[in-house]
């Protein structure tokens, strides 16, 4: 059986035109025609990735996106909007969409970023993480989840990724376009901003004083690195 696709926008024409592309390129897909329609099928279904309109009736593709990494389903998300705007595609990819596409696009690009999420979303699956302490910061990646001082914490995909990568590179300074493209996979060149948002979520969650980052560093004008609390 081949991938699963959802694709969700209140424009009947566009669905059409995507799924009749998609299938040609070897997914079956489903479709959904607002927020809630995608939120049911989503968490009654399981979707190698799901396709989701910015402007949706019901509740919008920002309010699903939320709702579902809430609910703990990690599908792939290619979010697609008709706004060309900072504002917006950083928080799409901070509330969890793995990738973002901005109207018109031609349906050729589109079934290429489903491919290229999904193959990123194999390799991640496949690869060896080994677990990593670091203080008292024990990062699990086969459960995406870390322990701090013995408390579980939780993560979206993006921040745990961002985590994992930072600790696995401990005390080498990353820069922000260098985390952009091993985390993000994608050059968002100018939207740097989108990692500064999830580093501050990070501390949020694994600094006993986020005033006075212990674990996560900024080095001014070059990065972030993690590194061992002193």
């Amino acid at each position: 059986m081949g991938k699963r696709i959802l694709i969700v926008d209140d424009e009947a024409s566009i669905v059409t035109l995507l799924k009749f592309n998609v299938e040609q390129a070897g997914f079956e897909v489903d479709e959904a025609y607002n927020g809630l329609q995608a939120i049911q099928k989503a968490e009654g279904v399981s979707y190698d990735l799901i396709v989701l309109d910015l402007m949706l009736p019901e509740m919008d593709g920002m309010d699903v996106c939320k709702h579902l990494r809430n609910n703990k389903i990690d599908t792939p998300i290619l979010m697609l909007t008709a706004k060309d705007d900072e504002f917006d595609k950083v928080l799409g990819l901070e509330l969890g969409a793995d990738d973002y596409l901005t109207k018109p696009f031609s349906p050729k690009e589109v079934v290429a970023r489903i491919k290229a999420i999904l193959r990123r979303s194999q390799k991640s699956e496949e690869t060896a993480f080994k677990s990593i302490q670091i203080g008292q910061l024990f990062i699990y990646p086969d459960r995406y989840e870390a322990e701090m001082n013995g408390v579980t914490l939780t993560f979206t995909r993006k921040e745990f990724e961002l985590l994992y990568y930072l600790a696995a590179h401990k005390d080498k300074v990353l820069s922000r376009d260098q985390l952009l493209g091993a985390v993000w996979n994608y050059d968002f060149v100018g939207d740097t901003r989108i990692v500064d948002v999830h580093v501050s979520h990070l501390r949020e969650k694994i600094e006993p004083d986020t005033k006075k980052p212990a674990y996560i560093k900024t080095v001014r004008g070059l990065g972030y690195k993690l590194e061992e609390p002193k």
